[in-house]
């Protein structure tokens, strides 16, 4: 199935007027996953025509603010809009605190129920997907995630119309279970097939390491940060940040279909081609994130 994706903010840690600061959500079935919320994160849900009350699970990167000062507001609105369900908010390693900081800092109206996780590796398995995080390297505890659907046992619709299958007994096809139809035995990978899941990647803020290779490993789309040029490969060491190049290396080297870059300096505003030049000449299937912009995998 389809995974839809909302790029909420694509800008770096000085939002623009055309760039909000950092946020985007990934939808699957009942699963509404954001990833980062940084200053008017909120906002951008009522420009996008999204109620921020289908929420799921909060994926946070890192504490810098560009990527979490709208956690404030957003779970202020939940609690006056009679949140229902309990948030999951998953955290790099040693950083927990900052949420109950923010509870401690803020008057808030209402209450939302809420559990906080440090995760890396593998942190969640459901029937139908995986979430991953894996260490970067920022200065500070930093995450980067990825999203695996599993794979699934399709059925060859055609196949069972020419052999009259029908009813409850096609469940037990999907559960890839041999099944007897008008007193002959069918086997079920005589009518069925494998269909590989997908898998997107979203690495922000960090310097190039080994862990971006191991993460996106396969990924189908992979969203990364591109906060420099090559140009300015210093100024991106300096800070702990990747350059377009960079990004299109991890893509290629990964063996990823697709790339899309973010997080994007405010230097470069309107001038944007200028990053994605760069990163065709090394990964082709390369395009830039806009505000508000959606997509499907």
């Amino acid at each position: 199935m389809k995974i839809p994706l909302v790029f909420l903010g694509t800008g770096q840690a000085i939002p623009t007027a055309k760039r909000n600061h950092t946020a985007i959500l990934l939808s699957y079935k009942s699963e509404n996953i954001l990833v980062d919320c940084g200053e008017g994160t909120q906002r951008q849900f009522r420009k996008a025509k999204i109620n921020p009350c289908k929420l799921t699970k909060i994926l946070i990167t890192h504490w810098h603010g560009d990527h979490v000062l709208g956690l404030p507001g957003l779970l202020q609105t939940l609690a006056l809009n009679g949140y229902n369900r309990v948030l999951n908010i998953y955290v790099p390693k040693g950083t927990k605190h900052y949420i109950d900081l923010i509870f401690r800092l803020f008057v808030f109206q209402g209450k939302i129920k809420y559990k906080i996780e440090e995760v890396e590796s593998k942190f969640l398995e459901t029937e139908d997907f995986i979430l991953e995080a894996k260490t970067m390297s920022h200065g500070t505890p930093c995450n980067a995630y990825s999203f695996k659907e599993k794979e699934k046992i399709r059925i060859d619709k055609e196949k069972l119309k020419k052999l009259g299958i029908k009813g409850k007994i096609i469940g037990e096809l999907q559960k890839g279970k041999d099944i007897v139809w008008n007193n002959k035995k069918i086997k079920a990978l005589s009518l069925t097939y494998l269909q590989e899941g997908k898998k997107v990647t979203i690495i922000l803020d960090t310097a190039l390491n080994e862990n971006m290779l191991k993460l996106a490993e396969g990924s189908d789309l992979l969203i990364c940060e591109s906060t420099y040029t090559k140009k300015e490969e210093d100024l991106a060491r300096e800070y702990k940040h990747l350059t377009a190049s960079q990004a299109a290396e991890t893509a290629k080297k990964s063996n990823c279909k697709k790339l899309i870059l973010t997080h994007l300096s405010q230097r470069y505003e309107n001038k944007e081609k200028l990053i994605v030049a760069e990163a065709r000449k090394i990964f082709k299937n390369t395009e830039i994130a806009e505000d508000l912009d959606k997509i499907e995998v």
